[in-house]
């Protein structure tokens, strides 16, 4: 049960911008831009390091929202998500890939963490400044985005096809921006 009194009854993240309307428009904006442009990263990378970063923070709805979006992007790797959230190192992605979820792991323990031998090596391997600058992004945003759902003690089914289907929505008609929270 939610921490607050919510009016619908609506998983995660999408109960809490179903209560207060005024500040799920802007977030929503910044999940838009940050997670549905194809400047530099994929749709299906940014997606990638939202669900890690939340893997990390243990938020469940997240990691499964986010995880359901990548899993659509990467639909020819089976089990991608789920070989990156356990051991992203070992996982069948790429270096570039393997070193920007380096610097997002250490932006979610804090900010501080990413050093200047990450970005080396990330830029060695040919990331770009706006990669870089897009993944600590969407790492410090999804930190803020975890501690907003699990502050306010949201819930998160155990459903994997609701996950599923949202997230063809997600990708295929509304995006973050045009979806209501429904």
């Amino acid at each position: 049960m939610a921490h607050i009194e919510l009016t619908e009854q609506l998983p995660g993240i999408r109960g809490l911008m179903a209560f207060r309307p005024s500040t799920a428009t802007p977030l929503n904006a910044l999940a838009e831009v940050l997670l549905r442009i194809d400047e530099g990263l994929s749709k299906g990378e940014r997606e990638l390091i939202a669900t890690f970063v939340s893997s990390l923070n243990d938020c469940f709805f997240c990691q499964n929202i986010h995880g359901a979006v990548a899993q659509y992007y990467y639909s020819e790797e089976e089990d991608l998500v789920q070989k990156v959230k356990v051991d992203y190192q070992n996982a069948p992605i790429s270096d570039k890939m393997k070193a920007l979820l380096g610097i997002a792991a250490n932006v979610q323990k804090g900010g501080k963490f990413v050093t200047p031998e990450q970005i080396e090596i990330a830029k060695k391997l040919g990331v770009t400044d706006i990669e870089i600058h897009d993944t600590v992004l969407i790492a410090a945003a999804f930190c803020m985005f975890n501690r907003y759902v699990d502050g306010l003690g949201t819930f998160a089914p155990n459903a994997p096809a609701m996950y599923r289907e949202r997230a063809k929505k997600i990708a295929e008609e509304t995006g973050y921006a045009g979806s209501s929270p429904r």
